[in-house]
């Protein structure tokens, strides 16, 4: 299918004659071949939205059937602001098909403080920008601190209390992966809430102080992400007397071997090498221009994306003749339901990044090419009616980014 550019759909906007790329706007109706071909639209429309979303103005013609919206935008989230940073989230009620886990994207200012909370959720993050220090307390009584920076991945298994805070000199952003598309963020469990609601007379017997000790709590509400001071050294920040926690909850993704291959790179963490991940595994991949994340589908449970850096499309083959086309940028979420086999083209001219995270333990997937190079030659030319050419091209061994 040929593009359309940014600039001919502002042509379309104003009313212009611009052609827009043939494709079928329904593929299983053959009464509608285009979308308004050679006339601009009359009605209420966003040229910029369309312009951003092409596949889904002129779905190519293999799309057909009615596929939920596998995209959201974190652009088009709401913002909750605290004194010391921001906070948005992309949960189930955004994207209502992901049901797996849901994403928060978090801007801490340097000292700014997440508060010492816990969640029913496991917490999996990534480290997008700057530098930042996090804390844990795990259940055989050890802490943990550590720092950490772009590319660092930490995970906090439900029920952990731990805590964030930027660094200097510009503070951070991290994008944080729960395991549940239902959760939150306004139910977490916070330090400064539960002091709030619990009677002052046994907070004192608790903590062996006087009652009066309690008299001036901060209000939860300007606590949840609160302007701090920038921590001094790590080893400062060590509990003297205490013993440290034997458990790794940080991960450097990015310092991993990546797998090579002719159209980029995959560096995939999980259980295997991040012990403490139970249940969220993850690929960081990258796409080179021109190339494609090969047709392929996950054997374990559904996919849910975030889009770092570049431009894509994804198709996806929901069986029963149903296929859909989506457009994806920097920001935006994507999401691939249990099974459903999908390519992830780069339609730009840089590297196209993104996670790949999963509810599971264990990272797999099932490459088309690869199952086909190792079943009976002649009972997948019998199926598909290919020539022996066909064959000979398949490749025996898992090439998960092709040119």
């Amino acid at each position: 299918m040929q593009k359309i550019s940014r600039r001919g759909f502002m042509a379309f906007a104003a009313g212009g004659t611009v052609m827009l790329a043939a494709g079928q706007a329904l593929a299983h109706d053959d009464t509608v071949k285009t979308y308004p071909v050679g006339q601009r639209d009359p009605g209420p429309h966003d040229p910029i939205r369309e312009g951003e979303n092409p596949d889904i103005v002129n779905p190519p013609a293999t799309d057909s059937g009615t596929l939920p919206n596998l995209r959201y935008s974190f652009s088009d989230s709401h913002i909750r602001k605290g004194s010391g940073g921001w906070t948005r989230q992309v949960t189930q009620r955004e994207l209502g098909i992901s049901t797996t886990i849901a994403g928060v994207d978090m801007r801490l200012n340097a000292g700014g403080i997440r508060e010492l909370h816990w969640h029913k959720e496991a917490e999996w993050a990534y480290m997008l920008y700057g530098n930042a220090r996090v804390t844990a307390f795990d259940t055989k009584g050890g802490w943990f601190v550590d720092d950490i920076g772009p590319g660092d991945i930490w995970y906090f298994p439900s029920g952990i209390p731990h805590s964030i805070q930027g660094l200097g000199p510009d503070g951070c952003e991290f994008l944080l992966a729960f395991d549940s598309g239902g959760f939150d963020e306004d139910s977490t469990f916070l330090l400064s809430d539960w002091f709030k609601h619990v009677p002052p007379e046994i907070l004192a017997k608790n903590f062996h102080v006087p009652v009066a000790t309690f008299a001036n709590l901060p209000s939860p509400a300007n606590e949840y992400i609160f302007a701090g001071n920038v921590p001094g050294s790590l080893s400062s920040d060590s509990i003297k007397g205490s013993t440290k926690s034997d458990i790794a909850f940080t991960h450097h993704m990015l310092g991993q071997d990546p797998i090579k291959a002719p159209g980029g790179t995959v560096r995939i963490t999980d259980s295997s090498n991040f012990p403490v991940s139970k249940t969220i595994s993850a690929a960081l991949v990258e796409v080179l221009p021109g190339g494609m994340r090969e047709l392929h589908w996950h054997p374990n449970n559904d996919e849910w994306q975030y889009y770092l850096e570049g431009e894509g499309r994804m198709g996806v083959f929901a069986s029963s003749g149903q296929a859909r086309t989506f457009d994806y940028r920097a920001g935006d979420v994507g999401y691939v339901p249990f099974a459903m086999g999908h390519y992830i083209e780069n339609t730009g001219d840089s590297p196209l990044r993104f996670l790949e995270l999963f509810k599971s333990d264990y990272y797999a997937d099932i490459s088309l090419n690869q199952w086909l190079a190792n079943t009976p030659p002649e009972l997948v030319k019998q199926h598909l009616q290919l020539d022996d050419n066909f064959m000979k091209a398949l490749n025996l061994q898992k090439n998960p980014l092709v040119k």
